[in-house]
């Protein structure tokens, strides 16, 4: 059966479920995406690898697995997303140890946000994406890499907290860069992820 890498472009709120982000997959070689539901400590997993300055003081589950996986010399060589059944994507990771590959089965986001982790490529057979591909309206590539460059991690570490909400970028501007790197460090470490995203924005604007 023929298979069709894919990339992540996105990570965004679903329409569809409450409290549920939409995780978009788009085909390498082609215009069609794949969109696919994935809870929210998922999309953070997921957001956080793709991340690269921001990196959690504690390993989060999937940084375990892979720190695990780096002890006993086991890779994960490619994820493949093999079936859809019900609007339930089902995916498989290769993984393999002294040359014996095995193929273990996993929830479609977490083989994601271990591939991230591992550097594998992602595929889906090409019936699947006949399937459920969409085509989406886009300005541009340098549109949409720009938005794989910026993964939304505001979109899910945003805070019904007054307090929290209060420290908006403007909050940053007089700041130098040395300070910001400094703020930077210090939000990463206690695990304050949303301030470290908006940091980590008022940085690129500089960079």
């Amino acid at each position: 059966m023929s298979l069709v890498r894919l990339n992540i472009k996105g990570i965004s709120y679903s329409q569809t479920q409450n409290g549920a982000y939409a995780l978009i997959l788009s085909e390498v070689e082609g215009n069609r995406s794949l969109p696919i539901v994935i809870g929210a400590f998922e999309a953070q997993s997921i957001a956080i690898a793709l991340e690269k300055e921001i990196m959690p003081p504690r390993p989060l589950t999937h940084d375990l697995f892979k720190n695990f996986s780096d002890l006993f010399a086991i890779i994960i060589t490619q994820v493949i997303i093999h079936k859809l059944v019900d609007g339930v994507f089902y995916s498989s990771i290769i993984c393999e140890r002294e040359g014996v590959e095995e193929i273990v089965d996993a929830r479609t986001s977490d083989a994601i946000a271990l591939a991230l982790r591992f550097k594998a490529p992602i595929f889906t057979h090409k019936d699947i994406l006949d399937s459920a591909g969409i085509f989406l309206k886009t300005g541009g590539k340098k549109e949409e890499d720009q938005e794989l460059e910026d993964v939304i991690l505001d979109d899910f570490l945003q805070s019904d907290d007054p307090q929290t909400q209060s420290a908006s970028s403007e909050d940053y501007k007089t700041n130098t860069l040395k300070e910001l790197y400094q703020l930077l460090e210090g939000a990463v470490k206690n695990e304050n992820y949303e301030s470290a995203a908006k940091i980590r924005d008022e940085i690129s604007k500089r960079d």
